[in-house]
Formats: C-alpha cells, sequence, structure tokens
C-alpha cells in the first residue's frame, strides 16, 4: 500500500478534527444541545414528511372540519377537514426548503460580488458598494409586494425576493473580512509568488470566511422563513394547495373564534423555529471564536 493511501485517513481525521471539537463545544452546553436538537428535528420532519404525515395534508373531508385536537387527528382539522399535523409536518418541508434555497442564494451572490470587491480594482469596489447599499435601502415589504404584483405570487419569485434582500448582508460581511485578511502575511506571499486573485481567494480566504459565514447563515433562517410566512400570510407567497406555516395561519386567524387551535398550532412552530436557530447562531459564534465570547463576558 502506498504512502498516499496511508495518509489519507489521518488527513480527513486533521480535517474534522476542528469540527468535531466545535461539535463537543456546542453540545456541552445545554442550549446548544437543545436547539441543534431542535433543528435537526425540522429538517427529520422536512425529510421524510410524506412518511412521517399521517394524512395526505390536501385531503379535503367536510364532514370532520374544524374539529379540535384529540381522536384520530391530534392537533385537530381546518375549516376544510384537513388535518393540521399533516398540514404543519409539510409546512416545514416549505419553510426549510424556501430557506436554504434562499440563504445559499444570497450567500452565493454576497460571496462572489465581496471577493471580487475586495480583491478587484477600486473603480469595481465603488461600483458595488453603491449597489449594494441601494439595494440595503429598499423596503423589504415594498419590494417583496411591487415584485408580485410584476410578475405574480410564485415560489420561485419568493427566493428571488429573499436572494436580492437578504446578499447585501453577506456582501458586507465577506467584503469587511477580505479587506482584512488582504493584509494577511500568508496574502501577501501568495501574491508574491504569483497566486492569481482567484487562487488567492478561494484557497486562502474562502476558509478563513467560513466560520463568519456560518453563523450569519443561523442568523438568517429564521429571518427568512418569518419573512416567507408573512408573504404567505398576505397570500403572496406560497400559494395554495401548498402548504405554508404562513397560509396555515392565515386560514386560521379567519376562523381564529370557532377553531382557535389552527393559528396556535401555525404560529408556535415559527416561534420555535425563531428562537432555535438564533440561540444555535449565538452558541456557534463562541464556539467558532471562544475569545470573543471570554471578551463579551
Amino acid at each position: 500500500m502506498s504512502d498516499t493511501a496511508l495518509s489519507r485517513p489521518a488527513a480527513l481525521q486533521r480535517a474534522l478534527s476542528p469540527v468535531i471539537g466545535h461539535l463537543r463545544m456546542i453540545l456541552r452546553n445545554p442550549v446548544g444541545a437543545l436547539s441543534l436538537g431542535f433543528i435537526l428535528f425540522l429538517v427529520v420532519l422536512a425529510i421524510f414528511a410524506p412518511w412521517i404525515a399521517p394524512y395526505e395534508p390536501n385531503a379535503i373531508a367536510p364532514r370532520f372540519r374544524m374539529q379540535g385536537p384529540g381522536g384520530a387527528h391530534w392537533l385537530g382539522t381546518d375549516q376544510l377537514g384537513r388535518d393540521v399535523l399533516s398540514r404543519l409536518i409539510f409546512g416545514t418541508r416549505t419553510a426549510l426548503k424556501v430557506a436554504i434555497t434562499g440563504t445559499f442564494g444570497a450567500l452565493s451572490v454576497g460571496l462572489v460580488l465581496g471577493l471580487a470587491s475586495a480583491l478587484g480594482p477600486k473603480w469595481l469596489d465603488s461600483l458595488l458598494v453603491l449597489i449594494n447599499d441601494s439595494l440595503k435601502a429598499l423596503p423589504l415589504v415594498l419590494f417583496a409586494l411591487a415584485l408580485v404584483s410584476i410578475y405574480g405570487p410564485s415560489m420561485a419569485i419568493l427566493v428571488a425576493i429573499i436572494t436580492i434582500s437578504m446578499a447585501p448582508g453577506y456582501f458586507r460581511v465577506v467584503r469587511n473580512q477580505a479587506f482584512v485578511l488582504r493584509s494577511a502575511d500568508y496574502v501577501v506571499a501568495a501574491r508574491a509568488m504569483g497566486a492569481s486573485r482567484l487562487r488567492i481567494a478561494v484557497s486562502h480566504m474562502l476558509p478563513n470566511l467560513i466560520g463568519p459565514l456560518l453563523v450569519l447563515i443561523a442568523m438568517d433562517i429564521p429571518a427568512v422563513i418569518g419573512i416567507e410566512s408573512g408573504l404567505s400570510f398576505l397570500g403572496q407567497g406560497v400559494q395554495p394547495p401548498e402548504s405554508s406555516w404562513g397560509t396555515m395561519l392565515s386560514e386560521g386567524y379567519a376562523y381564529l373564534r370557532q377553531a382557535p387551535h389552527i393559528a396556535l398550532t401555525a404560529g408556535l412552530p415559527i416561534i420555535l423555529t425563531t428562537i432555535a436557530f438564533t440561540f444555535f447562531g449565538e452558541i456557534l459564534r463562541d464556539a467558532l471564536d471562544p475569545r470573543a465570547s471570554r471578551r463579551r463576558k
């Protein structure tokens, strides 16, 4: 067996060692462990929704409309007799799909433009900063409603709204961090050895940007879920019959007196998801930068 083959497990162990160390720090914190457990629970629900949901989420049964929790329907039924638990589970899939797609789109745009701004010529930096500040100044709700009124509500338009509205935050973080890293000794040495800007960005800057970006992603996902739920509540986001927490909340609000369980069960996961991702982002930031945590204390 060659030395290269023998060295692969050792190299993999060295690469995974920091990840395992950060994970242990998160799990040692009770809040971090609970937050991570709840997030993993949501991911499992989203992936295995067709097998976990007790009923077809869009199956209408007028005879059983607006029944309270209990019996065959653990969380009751809605105004059309649909099982609330099943719609809640499929709404989890919708929320995470929009959150992951929109956040990844914003991250990709912000990362590419932020690195180009820091490593490119002065005029490009000024132009990108101007565009970024202009997008950041747009009122989110008015911008979203204007875009939806032009192109109509759909999942693609919702993801585009999230990408455009969240990308300036990633651009600003990447640009600021890249400007600091640009003066680091290893980047200066790589530039002196003739490394291209692309190689410097990918090999030397990107690994040092992963930590701050992961924290920002954890903080942004609940904001993205809030945007999706808010627009769906207004009827401008995810369209029926697809399940969405915001749509369920809107439908439940119309029947709040007759069947309050519909709105309550739709609003609770939005609150819990926001709390879980926010706490997880805080714990993740402390795990990635313990010195900053000690300074805050």
